[in-house]
C-alpha cells in the first residue's frame, strides 16, 4: 500500500480549484480532481500536476446530481487502487460550484434549487458517500464565501447555501472527531481569474476599493491556505472558518 497522501478536489480543473490542486501537489500530495464538462481543461491540469512529480487523475462529476454519486464512487475506488495503490484518500476538498446573480424578488424556484443542489445538498451527500473511503486522521475542507458574512443584493440564494455549509462543517468536525478527521471552512471573497466572477475593469475597481489590502483576489490567494489546512502544522485546527478576502467590507 502507498504511503503517499491523496486529495479529492471537486471542481479542480480551473480557477480556485485548480490552484488548490496545484498547491497541494507542491506539498507532495497526489490529486484526484473532478470536472463538470471540460475534459480537455481537466487533462491539462492533470499534466501540470504530473509535471510537479505527483500522480493525478481527472474524473467527471456533476455535484448537483446527487443520484450520480454512487456511480462516481464505483469509478473512484478502482481508480484509487490502480493509479495510487490504495483504497483510501486523505483529504476531501468540496470546491465545485457556480454563482447566481438574482434579486430575491426575481429568484425562481429552479434557480434556488440549483444553488441548493450544487452548494449544499451536493456537498452534504458527496461528503456522506466519501466517509467510508476517507482515511481516519484525514481532513475535510469546504469552500464557502465571504458573502456568508457580508451581504450583497442579488446573491441571497448563493449566500444562504454557503452559510449552511459553514454550519454543516461544524457538525462534521463534531461527529468525525472520533476518527481523527478535522473539518474546516475556507471562505474566499471576490476572486478573479478562471472562476465565476464577472470580470470587468469596473468590477475589479469596485472590489479593490472595498478591500483593505487594496486589490482583488486571485486564485493564488486561496490554494496555499487549503494546502496548509491539509498539513501537519494545521492538525489542531478544527471546526473553523478562515476568510480569505484581503479584508473586504471590514
Amino acid at each position: 500500500m502507498t504511503t503517499e497522501k491523496i486529495a479529492l478536489v471537486t471542481g479542480g480543473s480551473r480557477g480556485i480549484g485548480k490552484n488548490i490542486a496545484l498547491s497541494l501537489a507542491q506539498k507532495g500530495i497526489d490529486i484526484l480532481l473532478t470536472y463538470r464538462s471540460n475534459e480537455t481543461e481537466a487533462q491539462n491540469t492533470v499534466k501540470e500536476i504530473e509535471s510537479l512529480g505527483r500522480k493525478a487523475v481527472a474524473l467527471s462529476l456533476n455535484t448537483a446530481d446527487i443520484g450520480s454519486f454512487d456511480a462516481f464512487f464505483q469509478q473512484l475506488i478502482p481508480t484509487l487502487e490502480t493509479t495510487f495503490g490504495t483504497d483510501r484518500f486523505d483529504f476531501l476538498i468540496n470546491n465545485a460550484g457556480t454563482s447566481l446573480s438574482a434579486l430575491i424578488a426575481e429568484t425562481t424556484e429552479s434557480q434556488f434549487d440549483e444553488m441548493m443542489n450544487i452548494h449544499l445538498k451536493g456537498v452534504y451527500f458527496l461528503t456522506q458517500k466519501a466517509l467510508p473511503v476517507l482515511r481516519d486522521g484525514g481532513r475535510i475542507i469546504n469552500i464557502s464565501s465571504g458573502v456568508a458574512r457580508y451581504s450583497y443584493a442579488g446573491v441571497s440564494a448563493y449566500g444562504i447555501m454557503k452559510g449552511a455549509v459553514e454550519v454543516f462543517t461544524r457538525y462534521l468536525a463534531l461527529e468525525l472527531g472520533g476518527r481523527g478527521i478535522s473539518a474546516n471552512v475556507v471562505a474566499p471573497g471576490a476572486v478573479f481569474g478562471g472562476g465565476a466572477m464577472e470580470d470587468t475593469p469596473a468590477m475589479r475597481e469596485y472590489v479593490a476599493g472595498i478591500t483593505a489590502l487594496g486589490r482583488v483576489g486571485l486564485p493564488d490567494d486561496i490554494g496555499g491556505v487549503v494546502a496548509f489546512l491539509c498539513s501537519e502544522e494545521a492538525k489542531w485546527v478544527n471546526g473553523q472558518r478562515i476568510e480569505l478576502t484581503g479584508g473586504m467590507n471590514l
